[in-house]
């Protein structure tokens, strides 16, 4: 068994899998997580999954390696970024295939995990077999392999509970494709196990993402049109919450992560006619960092030599991932635009300053208490819990920008 690709992903599917007493090798380009791996450490912040992992390692059940093998069976969790027009870029891929393809035999399978667009599961498999002519994809063929995509459904922060107890959606290109995943995928999910073809299971998971950015979006339109009108949101939310069928979810400074952040964007670009509400809720998502820069910009105008207390620049709260992070960008915007302005971040989940803000020399990282004890203007903007148990009192005299409604 192979997992390629061993980020937030595949890393925990590598594990889990191991868990069950299969062998696993997982395979990254990236020499630092193999050997952060192989010592049975987690190169992210994931609650419990430390323990998971140092076990199987530690039992010779999970290795990590940078060059790949042959297996039975091959699951595939590379990143699926988008390119300037928002269609997908599957060099990652398309990568991954061109290290897989000189070891498989017939009978493989192959599962894409990594969120893609309608279509593209089949496109990897062609992509195979114009490397590989000698296999075959009709199931009934001596030399056939067999491929299926199975989006992750799990949510950073909850891995531990999520992996093995969300229902997948699985299809394979073939029935007997769907037959290999779903047994495969049976080893570690005690959930239900949801059969389909490979187009629908690419085009579920890209439809759950977009159900929930629809929804955010609503959210942070809501707080657009209660600033507007000197309304508090988040009590404008609690009130109408409390009717039976309505359940509004909570605005922020954006949508980050490699999933709400980007999935809506491989709907729209496949059918743009259609897509309309997909993409509009898009737009508002995308343009609420500019509105919270266009607040803080007013705050600062105001002070003479500002010190911004940044707190936070996770996509969300109490993990490490800064993917596609809206606080992130928000962070850097301020430090290109203002470069007299004195920043100081406060990211309780990383030791170092990413590489996009590490060349800010108006930018440091810090502790909270001296970064809040020196700043002018806090700017909250990931409700991490140590921001949630910071004392009122040590707030007063500053100008307070509180994207989360935590200090309210």
């Amino acid at each position: 068994m192979c997992v390629v690709g061993l980020g937030y992903i595949g890393l925990p599917t590598a594990a889990f899998i191991a868990s069950k007493g299969v062998k696993v090798t997982g395979v990254d380009v990236n020499m630092s997580y193999v050997d952060t791996i192989n010592r049975g450490e987690v190169p992210f912040v994931e609650p419990g999954f430390d323990v998971l992992l140092r076990q199987v390692v530690k039992d010779g059940l999970l290795e990590a390696r940078a060059d790949q093998v042959e297996a039975d069976a091959y699951i595939v969790c590379v990143p699926t970024p988008f390119k300037e027009n928002h269609a997908v870029d599957t060099k990652y891929i398309n990568s991954a295939v061109e290290a897989m393809a000189p070891h498989l035999r017939p009978g493989a399978l192959v599962v894409l995990e990594s969120t893609s667009p309608p279509g593209t599961t089949k496109a990897m498999a062609e992509y195979i077999i114009e490397l590989r002519p000698d296999l075959s994809l009709n199931e009934d063929d001596e030399n056939a392999i067999f491929v299926a995509h199975c989006p992750e459904r799990v949510l950073p922060g909850q891995i531990m509970e999520e992996m093995e107890n969300n229902d997948r959606v699985i299809g394979g290109l073939t029935p007997k494709g769907t037959k290999l995943a779903v047994d495969l995928y049976g080893t570690f999910c005690t959930a239900e196990l949801l059969e389909t073809d490979a187009t629908t299971a690419e085009m579920a998971k890209l439809t759950e993402n977009s159900f929930r950015d629809v929804n955010i979006a609503f959210a942070n339109e809501l707080s657009l049109i209660s600033d507007r009108l000197g309304i508090d949101v988040w009590e404008l939310i609690e009130l109408a919450n409390h009717h039976p069928r309505v359940n509004i979810l909570q605005p922020g400074p954006g949508v980050g992560g490699h999933c709400i952040a980007v999935d809506p964007w491989f709907i729209v670009s496949s059918t743009p006619e259609e897509a309309k509400m997909i993409k509009l809720a898009r737009d508002v998502n995308d343009g609420k960092p500019q509105y919270v820069l266009g607040k803080v910009e007013d705050a600062i105008s105001k002070i003479e030599s500002p010190v911004i207390a940044a707190l936070g620049i996770a996509f969300k709260a109490d993990i490490d991932d800064l993917r596609e992070s809206p606080s992130l960008n928000i962070v850097r915007e301020l430090a290109e635009s203002n470069s007299d302005l004195d920043i100081r971040v406060v990211e309780p989940n990383i030791g170092d300053l990413p590489v996009s803000l590490a060349d800010f020399v108006n930018i440091k990282l810090q502790d909270l208490d001296k970064a809040i004890s020196e700043a002018d203007v806090v700017l909250l903007l990931v409700d991490h819990k140590e921001f949630k148990k910071i004392d009122r009192s040590t707030l007063a005299g500053k100008t307070i920008i509180d994207t989360r409604g935590v200090w309210r």
